[in-house]
């Protein structure tokens, strides 16, 4: 009842499809008549923009923790000039350069925005996942504008998901009323449901359904991966960028494995700490309250491993040539842990010198016959340096050169990056390179980052740079291939094990960091083999035992 009362209050109506035409315009708002309905946007810089489309029904009272619905085709023209609301989330933690500020939250939130070059027809397309830990961001994040992008040809789509415990909440209460017998991946349920919906409507705003793109960075990294890896997303995207993801392990849906507990168990214990009786109580709260009590009660959002969205572990997925076969764009900063050090337990504060005997014997005890690798790449001369690059290597490293190597062994173009890029307001403050720095230089919005990020100075360098990185980023989305005008050719992996470092300007090298790759492949693929330990944030002097070598690994 709540979704028609909904439904009335936006003047939907059902209606069968309708063949997509070209947008008619005012002088400076362009209208689309989309299979979906018809779309009201912004005409600038010569741009179609469009913003706040829903491309699902709201997930609201009893449809919160359900799969994502459709939405009915509409008939009255929809305004599309201002963003949607971003999902419900928790606020930012204070002094975060990451935080950001919105005009409005809401679980009615499932919505895309597009930007599309007016004469746009059979334009390539490029999707936009955020990042955020899975639990906080938004598509309407200003570094994240497609006009830069756009202007080299793309029509770029850019999506909002359900987020923490409305986007990734399983129980076995959920699962019992699914028709599946499964719950939790809502968000990553959001997430095809809007490739569904570009797949159907793009083609109206000059996009081809058959050449788009999936890209996103962090947690939106790790979404590309999650939709590489689910059978009923392949065939709807062509080419995929994985920016600072990792193949870490996920919890399966109903039982404990690989050392965590089962994604219901984690449901149950949500629900036991909250209070609630039942899911019934929790779907009678707001979503304020149960954000709230997904804060106090430190809900971990993940996706998990429930033999229908996600058949298996990511990496084991990978290791069968299950994954989609497309081209792939992947890589990941050289500061990566620097505006990261929480994860590590215990972060190693700023200008800290452990001593050196008692780094060595804990990795000594940790690594075994592999602790005088770890120490060459991981030395006790700067132990702070050394845990931040072992945490780097051990989940993003590891994971991008891992992925190039199994899409190459496909015979799948796969191309590898590693931004090392500073300025003087990012090194002076230790974060070069951070994580998610390279992020504004690929949308070209290095003057509209969020309030605390180290600003970006106006040189020459800096935009020269961004400029390159645009170029890379839409050719890759246009043919499958990166490339730039006057700058290097950027070869795949597979040609001698070649990569392209941003640092100051684009530069083509080969053998990235020697040696880490196969130490954490060796470490990892240990691990699976004991079953019973994590590889996801235990690296270095956190590190359990290493289990026993196995011939699997060599």
């Amino acid at each position: 009842m709540e979704i028609a009362h909904r439904m009335a209050a936006l003047g939907l109506a059902a209606l069968s499809a309708t063949a997509a035409s070209a947008p008619t315009a005012t002088s400076t708002h362009p209208v689309v008549h989309a299979p979906a309905g018809p779309v009201r946007g912004t005409l600038a810089d010569g741009q179609h923009i469009f913003k706040g489309i829903p491309y699902a029904l709201p997930p609201i009272g009893e449809r919160r923790w359900q799969q994502p619905a459709s939405m009915p085709e509409w008939r009255e023209v929809r305004d599309a000039t201002r963003f949607g609301p971003a999902c419900q989330q928790p606020s930012a933690p204070p002094g975060s350069i990451y935080a950001e500020t919105y005009p409005a939250m809401s679980e009615d939130c499932l919505s895309l925005n597009i930007w599309a070059p007016a004469e746009a027809k059979n334009a390539p397309v490029f999707v936009w996942i955020h990042g955020g830990n899975l639990i906080r961001g938004s598509s309407q994040q200003e570094m994240f504008d497609g006009a830069t992008l756009a202007r080299r040809g793309i029509v770029v789509v850019s999506i909002n998901y359900r987020l923490g415990v409305f986007g990734y909440f399983a129980h076995r209460e959920l699962s019992a009323e699914s028709p599946e017998g499964v719950s939790g991946n809502y968000g990553l349920l959001d997430q095809i449901a809007a490739l569904h919906w570009v797949k159907r409507n793009i083609a109206a705003f000059g996009g081809d359904a058959a050449n788009v793109t999936i890209a996103g960075e962090s947690a939106g990294g790790l979404a590309i991966l999650h939709l590489l890896a689910a059978p009923r997303a392949h065939g709807l995207y062509a080419k995929a960028i994985v920016q600072s993801a990792s193949l870490m392990n996920i919890p399966a849906l109903k039982q404990a494995q690989f050392g965590l507990p089962s994604g219901e168990a984690l449901g149950d214990h949500f629900v036991q700490a909250s209070g609630a009786k039942n899911i019934a109580e929790l779907r009678a709260l707001d979503s304020s309250s149960v954000t709230t009590l997904a804060q106090r009660t430190r809900f971990a959002a993940t996706a998990v491993v429930d033999g229908r969205v996600l058949t298996r572990q990511l990496i084991e997925t990978f290791d069968l040539g299950e994954q989609a076969r497309v081209p792939l764009m992947t890589g990941f900063t050289s500061g990566e842990i620097r505006t990261m050090r929480s994860i590590l337990n215990p972060p190693p504060p700023h200008g800290s010198q452990y001593e050196a005997s008692k780094y060595e014997a804990t990795i000594r005890t940790n690594y075994g016959e592999l602790a005088d690798a770890f120490l060459k790449h991981y030395p006790a001369t700067d132990i702070e340096e050394s845990i931040l690059a072992a945490a780097r290597d051990g989940f993003f490293g590891w994971t991008s050169q891992r992925l190039v190597r199994n899409q190459a062994a496909l015979g799948l173009p796969a191309y590898l990056y590693y931004f090392d890029h500073g300025y003087p307001a990012a090194d002076d403050a230790r974060m070069h390179a951070f994580h998610a720095a390279e992020v504004p230089y690929m949308f070209g919005t290095i003057d509209r980052t969020t309030a605390l990020w180290p600003k970006i100075p106006d040189t020459s360098v800096e935009r020269d740079l961004s400029a390159a990185m645009v170029d890379y980023w839409a050719s890759f989305a246009r043919t499958g291939a990166p490339s730039a005008r006057n700058q290097p050719d950027w070869p795949s992996h597979n040609k001698g094990a070649a990569y392209m470092i941003f640092a100051g300007k684009p530069q083509v090298a080969a053998n990235l960091m020697p040696g880490q790759y196969e130490l954490h492949e060796e470490v990892v693929c240990r691990r699976r083999a004991a079953g019973t330990i994590p590889w996801n944030w235990n690296v270095g002097v956190t590190s359990p035992a290493l289990p026993p070598a196995q011939e699997t690994c060599r």
